[in-house]
């Protein structure tokens, strides 16, 4: 590889890293053609962008990105694969229904909106992350939770003032 393509591939890799908040790295070395092709179908239809890289360009362009990697640059030994999802959990829920039938992906770490997370014993903290758009429905349930009670409220309570009262008095008793 001459220095002009190393320095393509660092300045793409940097793009990568700036337009993505969610970033894992991964060790899928030791599958055979068949578990590749399969984790790539997976990563696909999970919606994660799957990219074998070399270590030394990766780290050149954690380096150039504007983004603080922390440690994570400590883990970029040996065989290196790079994750990219829009939602936080998306590659660790991938790596996890993975693992049911093989050893790899093994885990090196993660850059989760700006958290760094390192080491394979991070992956079931991982899935458990919620994405934005589930933490803004659960705080929507839980907003529409009080103005479900007024409501059934004022439907039991027979449309009167203490009618209503007497209902809702009776929920939080």
């Amino acid at each position: 590889m001459t220095r002009q393509e190393k320095s393509q591939v660092i300045e793409e890799l940097t793009v990568q890293l700036a337009d993505n908040a969610n970033i894992y790295l991964a060790d899928i070395s030791g599958l055979n053609a068949g578990n590749t092709s399969d984790l790539r179908r997976a990563c696909f239809k999970a919606g994660v962008k799957l990219a074998v890289v070399k270590n030394t360009l990766l780290e050149k362009a954690m380096e150039a990105s504007d983004k603080e990697f922390g440690e994570l640059p400590t883990v970029l030994k040996g065989n290196t694969s790079v994750m990219y999802s829009e939602t936080g959990n998306a590659p660790a829920k991938v790596i996890k229904t993975f693992r049911k039938k093989s050893e790899k992906p093994l885990l090196k770490g993660a850059f989760i909106e700006e958290a760094v997370y390192i080491g394979d014993d991070q992956l079931d903290m991982l899935v458990d992350i919620k994405s934005k758009e589930e933490l803004i429905g659960e705080i929507v349930g839980l907003l529409q939770s009080p103005a479900k009670n007024v409501i059934s409220a004022l439907k039991s309570g027979g449309g009167t003032i203490a009618g209503i009262i007497k209902t809702l008095s009776e929920k939080e008793g």
